[in-house]
């Protein structure tokens, strides 16, 4: 799995020239929020689904929903199957982020098994018992959802030296602790 992932990066960097723009970006709340989060995030890490659960609903009740904050999530798969479920999550998208907070909130669901054979069958029963309405085999080929997901892990690295997940980025700085609420809610209160 891990070659097959690096050989997509690796192709990226020699073929620079690549364009995801009919690709949107996945956007929760007001786009001219005076303070703009951006979280690097994988599919199949356990801190992000964390995030996605106990830190989101939180910034969402006090921050995003007033309009002070908005937060865009941008992709930063670890392996193959991070990678496969961020293809879904775009598929189809919207700007909205239902795909998204789905994947991570039934996450232990479909992360398991012994292969990517596995993680895909999972995730294509879990879509397809749910109220969505998306086609896995043409998101898993969807060659301008593919770039955009390995555009956004490039200029993570490139720009901000994205290594771990979830990376948060607030108005284009790093924040040292996405999973520690009560620091990111001061940090945020100090900027509004």
């Amino acid at each position: 799995m891990k070659k097959i992932l690096l050989t997509f990066l690796l192709s990226f960097f020699l073929f620079p020239n690549i364009s995801s723009s009919d690709v949107r970006p996945i956007i929760d709340g007001n786009i001219d929020a005076k303070v703009k989060l951006v979280v690097f995030e994988s599919l199949t890490c356990g801190f992000c689904a964390n995030f996605h659960k106990k830190i989101y609903p939180e910034l969402k009740k006090e921050f995003i929903d007033k309009g002070f904050v908005s937060i865009e999530y941008k992709n930063f798969p670890l392996d193959i199957a991070a990678f496969n479920a961020a293809k879904i999550a775009h598929c189809k998208n919207d700007g909205n982020s239902e795909v998204l907070h789905y994947l991570y909130e039934k996450q232990s669901e479909w992360v398991r098994g012994g292969s990517i054979d596995d993680a895909n069958k999972n995730i294509k029963e879990l879509i397809e018992n749910s109220s969505f309405k998306i086609d896995i085999e043409s998101c898993l080929a969807d060659k301008s959802v593919e770039d955009h997901i390995l555009e956004d892990r490039i200029n993570g690295v490139k720009k901000y030296k994205v290594k771990a997940t979830p990376t948060l980025i607030i108005n284009g700085k790093k924040f040292d602790n996405p999973t520690d609420y009560k620091k990111l809610k001061k940090y945020i209160e100090k900027l509004i």
